[in-house]
């Protein structure tokens, strides 16, 4: 073969691979761009979706935001602010007329010339309905100051009956009407004097246990008669159903109590362990400073607890408090002991810590002090004091 025929050939063959190797390239070249463009595509709809999908996320927060704008600006939330102020004024207004009621209560006890305050409050309750709560709240101020006033008069006017007897000592026995004088000016006290070695004290009530809303009340003189009692009197503090700040636990009663069936009232509530009370147990009396002192026993007669304790060992322990009513003229219901004999009572127009002193001067020699107010009744053969209202529990004496 000639040498030119040779370099043909082979310029072909190398032409020819060129050709391939371009080929080649080419295609590949095509396919990667074509895929590449392909992502690409898919990569910026997916970009393009999001954008649009963040478009919508801060569109739609700009339209919360601007709705919750406009909410505020709305009639709705002044109306919302308006109501928590007439909330507000409900609840203050409430209070208010709640204390003028039961104020005027303690009035009616003392008085039956009320029928001008009854008025007065209704006209009160109007304003409250209409929603006028700054004339009615100036209307309670006015009002409470007069109920106050009228019952401050009511009280001055209180004149001892006539032909009483002044006596300084208990009676031997039984029922006495006296006038006791002490450093403080003169009272007036009615008490029943009982032998413990013949007469047993009790405390009936008229619920079998515990009860916490509701609970059943007597008058004095259906425990007196069912009892076969000579002599009882009212019990220890208790809510009332007629106090509207009763409510959800009317005639209620929160203090250490044993009655005749041996059952204790109230045993687990400590927050009122450090109340004083008495214990009747045979021919002898016992009186605690504190009803914590005092264990489960019911071997016992009777246990009550009340407060305060108003003279122990002969000596008046109690000479006044913060609290209004104790520092109020009234009458105040007690029990007491001296050895083996058992007094209950009431000193008339008094405030607590004047009973004490009277107490101490008819030489009783521990004295625990009970409900008053409208609660105070005295039984002796028929009502010597009251009848009051009806009670959750009493102190009876029965023959042995």
């Amino acid at each position: 073969m000639g040498s030119k025929n040779f370099l043909f050939r082979h310029l072909r063959l190398t032409v020819g691979l060129l050709l391939i190797l371009a080929s080649s390239g080419f295609i590949l070249s095509y396919r990667l761009y074509n895929s590449l463009d392909t992502n690409n595509r898919r990569l910026t709809t997916k970009i393009q979706a999001a954008s649009r999908e963040n478009k919508s996320s801060k569109d739609r927060l700009a339209k919360i935001n601007q709705e919750l704008q406009d909410l505020k600006s709305q009639d709705q939330y002044l109306i919302n602010q308006n109501l928590e102020a007439d909330i507000k004024a409900i609840e203050t207004t409430y209070d208010q007329a709640v204390g003028a009621y039961e104020k005027l209560l303690d009035l009616k006890a003392v008085s039956k010339k009320t029928q001008d305050f009854d008025k007065t409050f209704a006209n009160i309750l109007t304003l409250l309905s209409q929603r006028n709560y700054s004339s009615a709240e100036a209307d309670l101020k006015s009002f409470t100051t007069q109920i106050v006033e009228e019952k401050n008069k009511v009280i001055a006017s209180f004149v001892i009956p006539q032909n009483v007897p002044t006596q300084n000592t208990p009676p031997s026995s039984g029922y006495s009407r006296q006038v006791v004088a002490t450093d403080l000016g003169e009272f007036l006290v009615d008490i029943v004097t009982a032998d413990l070695n013949s007469t047993r004290v009790i405390v009936d009530t008229a619920s079998d246990g515990d009860c916490a809303d509701n609970c059943p009340v007597l008058p004095l003189a259906a425990y007196v008669s069912k009892n076969g009692a000579f002599a009882g009197i009212n019990g220890s503090y208790f809510c009332p159903a007629s106090y509207p700040s009763c409510a959800g636990k009317t005639n209620t009663f929160d203090t250490l109590l044993m009655n005749k069936n041996k059952v204790y009232f109230n045993s687990g509530n400590n927050v009122y362990s450090s109340v004083p009370a008495v214990i009747f147990s045979g021919s002898s009396a016992r009186f605690v400073g504190q009803s914590l002192e005092w264990g489960r026993d019911t071997g016992v007669d009777a246990v009550i607890a009340n407060r305060p304790l108003l003279v122990s060992g002969g000596q008046s322990v109690f000479g006044g408090s913060d609290q209004a009513k104790e520092g109020a003229k009234g009458g105040r219901s007690f029990v007491g002991a001296s050895g083996s004999t058992a007094y209950i009572g009431v000193v008339h127009n008094a405030t607590v810590g004047e009973s004490a002193k009277v107490l101490a001067t008819m030489g009783i020699q521990s004295a625990l002090n009970l409900d008053d107010g409208g609660s105070t009744a005295l039984w002796a053969g028929g009502y010597k004091v009251g009848p009051g209202r009806d009670l959750p529990n009493v102190v009876l004496f029965v023959g042995k």
